[in-house]
């Protein structure tokens, strides 16, 4: 019976995200700033109450959850370096807008990314700089959340856009593109069209994602993926020969040249993005939730619960 429960735990999807990613815990995090973890943590008692906003990844969380079933098993884990004293604020948050959230951990200001392999996480979504930055050198799927409320997202559908290489693919063909310019990249990828771009670190969450979603019919599915990619023609073909290669459904692709990503994602409706390039996580993050996948280009170092 043992051996089958692990079986079936390896299949579940599993998410975790920090409690500045879920909630709007702007406010509180100026007090630790500026007056210190005392000074933080009296407010949050004195607050305990008081019900937090939701944050920029609340919505995906939201719908992440509701697609929780015993034929598709999603887990969102909390991890916060808040105390559990301090957390408690969160969780009850958590309970009064009926969130399934039921595995936490609060270290207390020690970094959460060591915990990713013992909750078998296949994404991690943080504001801390440097949780996310070891989580990315420790192989997983990870990204800092930034942007906007999803006030452009789709009102029921899970919608999740990815860019192409460096996140779905891995950085070979942009390392190209940066030693030797646009030319060079066009003639390698129209070279090696019919060869399988090798895997990046988002590719295992986007092949979870597509075996939930091949669970339901494919008319009026609860999930939709998106490709959002600076590449243009003819370089999009070898993503096409790839996305065959592993046999993984993407809805809509957008190969745009190098057109701005922003509002395209605004239209399609995106609950978060993920790139690995400042300039298009910040074209995004106008419109919907982002996820900066590379973390070299953040500029937010600052020590955060």
């Amino acid at each position: 019976m043992a051996d089958s429960e692990d079986v079936n735990a390896k299949k579940k999807l599993v998410v975790a995200i920090s409690s500045r990613a879920l909630f709007d815990l702007d406010k509180s995090h100026k007090i630790f700033k500026e007056k210190g973890v005392q000074a933080y943590a009296k407010h949050q008692q004195e607050n305990e109450s008081v019900i937090l906003n939701p944050g920029v990844g609340f919505t995906l969380v939201k719908k992440l959850l509701a697609l929780n079933s015993s034929k598709t098993p999603i887990d969102v884990i909390l991890l916060s370096r808040n105390s559990a004293d301090t957390g408690l604020r969160i969780f009850n948050s958590i309970e009064h807008y009926g969130l399934t959230i039921e595995r936490a951990a609060f270290t207390r200001g020690e970094p959460t990314h060591s915990l990713l392999d013992a909750f078998e996480a296949d994404l991690f979504l943080s504001s801390h700089y440097e949780d996310v930055q070891k989580a990315i050198k420790s192989g997983f799927a990870a990204a800092s959340i930034i942007g906007t409320s999803s006030k452009n997202a789709h009102k029921t559908q899970l919608r999740i856009a990815f860019d192409g290489d460096a996140v779905l693919f891995s950085d070979e063909a942009e390392k190209v593109y940066q030693e030797s310019g646009i030319e060079a990249f066009s003639e390698n990828e129209e070279k090696f069209a019919n060869i399988e771009l090798k895997s990046g670190p988002f590719k295992p969450f986007l092949k979870s994602l597509h075996d939930i979603q091949s669970s339901f019919p494919e008319k009026n599915n609860p999930i939709r993926t998106a490709l959002v990619t600076a590449r243009g023609a003819p370089s999009h073909k070898r993503v096409i020969h790839t996305m065959r290669a592993w046999d993984i459904r993407i809805d809509e692709s957008f190969f745009l040249g190098g057109l701005d990503k922003g509002k395209f994602l605004k239209e399609f409706g995106a609950d978060i993005f993920f790139d690995d390039q400042h300039k298009h996580c910040e074209s995004a993050a106008q419109y919907v939730s982002t996820g900066m996948c590379r973390m070299a280009l953040l500029t937010n170092k600052l020590t955060s619960f």
